[in-house]
């Protein structure tokens, strides 16, 4: 029987795909075999020896010590792209918001509510609206910072919105780049991009070389009253030097899905509470995409969508066991299991091997049960970080 400790809410579309006559799942399993979490941060404290996935329903894992998490062998899995059309849609409320007078033309009116008399109303409203008069976005250029799951699905919707669009990733996966509409024109670097766009929207990862990504030599290179929007994370942008940015004039705008203090209220700054992937949609999307991640990690050992390990599947093998193993990316690690199979005249089926930096995976299918001192010498070896083992 798995045991599976949720936090936060997770949408019972993912929960149920666990089984109820293989899984427990609690929300105070103290030693559990997986932890599905959106949000809440966690730390070393939250991983007892028992520990061997973290699911994260959504794209970004910075409430996790991933690292930390790599040394003792926990696998991290997220869902990227399961939220990217809800977070998709909430950019082009902020695109629509950086052009058009929306919000305070709301403002206005909202504060016509003493004025009862229609005609009295209509000649106000008419007579005011030119103060919100904003700009199309059509003809615009649009520069998409970030060309994956979510960068590509706003490309393809601001060129159906007749904008120019160029992009810049220098990380663009193969995946990626098929899918990227050809009409999307790729700029060598960044400043190119800064320096083509009205408007910058930011999708990369919160990592350490985009931590303050955007900073106040970066912002130099964009265009004079240009708009930025971050619909990714908040660390990317560096708050002292957008708000003196907004006060010279050089940035017109900041619309951000991370209210930040210093800024919030700002002339210029529009704040959304963290609404990027808040939809019932992309709740469950997320939800059941981690779920079959960490149940195929569990039952078969296979990796999909882990930010820390090498992404492995091997299809089981009929009438044999599974040797999962985690091991540091060294020499030799390998070529010594395998010789501990050998000389127990153990044949070895089919296997698999990857590594991802400092981690290295492996499934091995042999024919024969292994016995527990078996087991003991494999994880005896230096450099062997956990061993799991599968029956048929």
């Amino acid at each position: 029987m798995y045991k599976i400790r949720t936090l936060n809410n997770i949408s019972e579309k993912g929960l149920s795909r666990f089984p109820a006559d293989h899984y427990e799942l609690s929300d105070d399993e103290s030693s559990p075999d997986a932890i599905l979490v959106r949000s809440q941060q966690l730390t070393m404290d939250d991983a007892p020896p028992s520990l061997r996935a973290v699911g994260r329903a959504g794209a970004g894992v910075n409430n996790i010590p991933v690292a930390d998490y790599t040394d003792r062998g926990i696998v991290v899995f997220n869902t990227p792209g399961a939220n990217a059309n809800a977070v998709k849609e909430l950019v082009m409320v902020g695109l629509l918001l950086s052009c058009r007078g929306i919000i305070p033309g709301i403002e206005y009116v909202n504060g016509l509510a003493a004025h009862t008399d229609k005609s009295e109303l209509n000649k106000l409203v008419e007579a005011s609206k030119k103060q919100y008069k904003g700009r199309e976005l059509k003809g615009k250029t649009l520069g998409v910072l970030g060309l994956g799951a979510i960068g590509s699905m706003v490309a393809d919707m601001a060129l159906l919105m007749d904008m120019k669009v160029v992009g810049y990733d220098p990380a663009l996966s193969v995946e990626a780049a098929w899918r990227l509409s050809s009409r999307v024109e790729k700029m060598e670097n960044m400043q190119s991009l800064f320096a083509r766009s009205d408007i910058v929207t930011l999708h990369v990862p919160a990592i350490e070389s985009t931590l303050g990504l955007i900073n106040t030599e970066t912002l130099a290179q964009f265009q004079d009253g240009a708009v930025l929007l971050n619909f990714s994370r908040e660390e990317i942008v560096d708050k002292e030097s957008i708000s003196a940015a907004l006060d010279e004039g050089k940035i017109s705008q900041y619309i951000s899905d991370f209210p930040t203090p210093g800024l919030i209220g700002k002339p210029g700054v529009v704040s959304t509470p963290h609404l990027g992937a808040s939809t019932a949609e992309a709740e469950e999307n997320c939800a059941m995409m981690v779920a079959d991640q960490v149940r195929d990690f569990l039952e078969n050992g296979n990796i999909r969508n882990s930010v820390n390990f090498p992404q492995l599947n091997l299809e089981r093998t009929a009438g044999c066991y599974r040797i999962a193993l985690a091991n540091k990316n060294v020499p030799r690690i390998l070529g010594s299991v395998l010789s501990i199979l050998a000389d127990r005249n153990i044949n070895v089926v089919d296997m698999l091997n990857k590594s991802r930096e400092d981690i290295a995976y492996n499934l091995i299918d042999i024919e024969t049960e292994p016995s527990s001192e078996l087991l003991q010498e494999i994880e005896a070896l230096e450099g062997v970080v956990n061993v799991r083992v599968f029956e048929y």
